[in-house]
């Protein structure tokens, strides 16, 4: 058994399939099916059903979290050694929370940690939460709770909750009227765009979602200019577009009929004993600054801990 065998017993088994693990692993497919047939030969069981789709026998559920164990503590030894040739922070962020959370924090961090390599990666939640998990970073900027399976360990250290406002360039808010209604708005608007704040969307923002005459699903970016520009209305967490509220760009609707949206955002750490580390917890504190700019406060646990 080694290591190899592992890591492609553990990829098939996120993916549910052969070719998507080898793609991910940059091997051939072939390469990744003879790993794991020299893993069940070596373990005296079969992994997994091979079909159309690719299951986990009860052998393999077994079997899965003790891969993952071992593949971990692998991991943190890595990481302990990179540690002492110098020193590294690896930290995650929902894309979203990069300008509004971690710029301004990395720039004061560096300022007296210039020794400090700091790796900075983003992504939706399933990816964050997939790098805390294999330990490719030490603090992660998160939607929360944490939902995601994956991810059974997490500490929250600051809890925040920002409002998520439905948006629309000046003229075409004009249309709606003073008071309107979301049927009145979707009935108005040329589309309707969905936004992934959630991991799991609230029932109205699915509700209106459903109804739309006509709906459009993309990234932040491009759904802010395509609103910008007077072609849609969307749901935005406010500090996406603070700035385009503020110049005018776009205006805040508030419909009669529709409850206000919010978003929970975390910084989280695996455990807490990794605050143990100096410099982790100066950039967490940091990072918390700037969080408590961001929205009403759920949690704050580095302000305990002062």
């Amino acid at each position: 058994m080694d290591i190899n065998q592992l890591k492609a017993f553990d990829r098939v088994a996120r993916d549910g399939s052969f070719t998507k693990a080898a793609a991910r692993l940059n091997v051939t497919q072939a390469t990744i099916s003879m790993r794991i047939r020299a893993l069940e030969t070596e373990i005296g069981a079969q992994l997994f059903v091979r079909g159309r789709q690719v299951h986990l026998t009860d052998q393999g559920i077994g079997f899965l979290p003790y891969c993952r164990r071992v593949l971990g503590v692998l991991q943190e030894a890595r990481e302990t050694l990179r540690r002492a040739e110098r020193g590294r922070l690896a930290v995650a962020s929902l894309a979203t929370m990069i300008m509004p959370l971690v710029s301004n924090a990395l720039l004061r961090f560096q300022r007296n940690n210039r020794e400090i390599d700091v790796v900075i990666r983003d992504g939706r939640h399933n990816q964050i939460a997939a790098m805390l998990h294999e330990r490719e970073v030490e603090l992660a900027v998160m939607c929360w709770p944490n939902l995601d399976p994956l991810l059974t360990s997490v500490e929250p250290l600051l809890v925040v909750r920002e409002d998520v406002p439905l948006v629309a360039a000046p003229e075409l808010a004009k249309t709606f009227g003073p008071s309107p209604s979301i049927a009145e708005i979707l009935e108005k608007t040329p589309r309707y765009l969905n936004l992934n704040w959630w991991q799991i969307a609230p029932p109205a923002a699915t509700s209106i979602a459903l109804s739309a005459p006509v709906r459009v699903e993309l990234p932040t970016d491009p759904g802010r200019s395509l609103v910008e520009a007077g072609e849609g209305v969307g749901f935005f967490v406010r500090s996406s577009v603070a700035g385009a509220l503020r110049d005018g760009r776009l205006v805040e609707i508030e419909p009669k009929d529709q409850e206000p949206l919010f978003r929970d955002i975390a910084l989280t750490v695996r455990n807490t004993e990794a605050m143990e580390q100096v410099h982790l917890m100066e950039f967490a504190r940091e990072i918390a600054v700037e969080g408590r700019k961001l929205g009403r406060v759920l949690r704050d646990m580095l302000q305990e801990l002062d």
